[in-house]
């Protein structure tokens, strides 16, 4: 993508003038997805461009004002409420760790409606979501950009295909289990036995749904083979969940609809929303960092502990940065344009005592004692860190 069509879309994000300067939602933590879609439904509703301005967040009975830590809370809630695989909306696949529209879901199109919203706030907001969708959703969103929204003097609008390597981003164990029965050496028809059918469980018992007219009929066979793997594909990932991706698709382009988003590629997309898993630059998180209580503006050089954590940072393995970073800020990723745009504030919790580090993901920050050794720092920071992992935010 030419760095235009990047500089494109980044000033129509970060010169947004209107009267009102900010959008607010006024929500309640234990009705969180509730009220969430009917504060959204109504600023929609009123028309105008209001949804894309810049938002803050009220949670209702508590005082506070939202510099930016409610709203990072606030998406941060609710993208774990609407992707919990308890909740019903998306499916999750263990091997893959990724998640996908759940074909029976029992809940409304207008929750689905809601999650495309959040996702199109979220990149107006340069908010980091941890959405574990597969890469191919990215490039099916594109493809189901609104006419308008595709410029004609841009590339072709894309058509959308889907084959195996698409499945096995989400489901690899069904497409190493497709991709046998391609290569099969022997008689396809009398060894599996199989029809042009997909089983499909609904309330507690196993469907048996056509993948063409007659399908139920229809034997695969070698020669038939690579159409059976084409069509079962197909109607997993785009026929069963057409109900909701629609309104998922409806919800994103309502806030992303315009031509600076049909500039992108779908993995850019990706890294919009979930933030770049390029190795970690810790040199450039540590530049951009701030402090907080210790006496002076900048303690970097001046205070051992300061120095200590930004070495043992450093030091550790990626997938132990990633924690780390994790821990403090709610994602292992940062953001699109940089360390720059995720500026960790460390802050002072005062002399040595037998506390652990806290960290407190809606500000960005790591609470921190004057402990009395790089070891002793390690040992509470990463004791803190890794008990920490399947809690709640603080």
């Amino acid at each position: 993508m030419t760095t235009k069509a990047r500089d494109a879309f980044f000033d129509s994000i970060m010169t947004r003038k209107n009267v009102t300067q900010h959008l607010t939602l006024d929500v309640r933590r234990d009705c969180l997805v509730e009220d969430s879609l009917a504060a959204v439904s109504e600023v929609i509703g009123s028309g105008g461009e209001d949804i894309k301005k810049r938002l803050r967040i009220e949670f209702r009975g508590e005082e506070g004002y939202d510099a930016g830590g409610l709203r990072k809370e606030w998406f941060l809630l609710l993208v774990r409420e609407v992707f919990n695989p308890e909740h019903g909306l998306f499916t999750y696949d263990e091997e893959s760790q990724l998640c996908y529209f759940n074909p029976n879901s029992f809940e409304t199109s207008d929750q689905f409606f809601l999650v495309g919203v959040v996702i199109g706030l979220a990149i107006y907001n340069s908010t980091i979501l941890d959405v574990a969708l597969p890469p191919f959703a990215y490039r099916k969103l594109l493809a189901a950009a609104p006419i308008s929204s595709v410029p004609s003097s841009a590339h072709p609008r894309p058509i959308m295909t889907y084959n195996l390597e698409d499945l096995a981003e989400w489901r690899p164990r069904l497409a190493a289990g497709l991709k046998q029965l391609l290569d099969y050496d022997g008689d396809v028809e009398e060894t599996f036995g199989l029809d042009f059918v997909v089983p499909v469980e609904k309330y507690g018992t196993v469907l048996q749904v056509p993948l063409c007219p007659g399908g139920e009929w229809k034997p695969v066979t070698n020669a038939n083979r690579r159409e059976f793997v084409d069509c079962y594909v197909r109607y997993l990932l785009d026929h069963a969940v057409t109900r909701q991706f629609e309104p998922f698709k409806r919800g994103f382009y309502t806030v992303c609809g315009g031509n600076a988003l049909s500039l992108f590629r779908p993995e850019e997309i990706e890294l919009l929303v979930r933030g770049s898993d390029t190795a970690l630059d810790i040199d450039s998180l540590r530049a951009a960092a701030e402090y907080d209580n210790w006496g002076t503006k900048n303690p970097d050089g001046t205070e051992p502990v300061i120095g200590w954590f930004w070495d043992t940072f450093k030091s550790a393995t990626p997938s132990e940065q990633r924690k780390l970073l994790s821990f403090i800020t709610g994602s292992d990723r940062i953001p699109a344009m940089g360390a720059a745009l995720l500026p960790i504030k460390i802050s002072c919790l005062g002399e040595d005592e037998e506390r652990y580090p806290i960290a407190r993901t809606c500000f960005n920050m790591l609470s921190l004692r004057r402990y009395g050794s790089q070891e002793r720092l390690e040992h509470m920071l990463w004791t803190a860190v890794h008990e920490s992992e399947g809690f709640g935010l603080k």
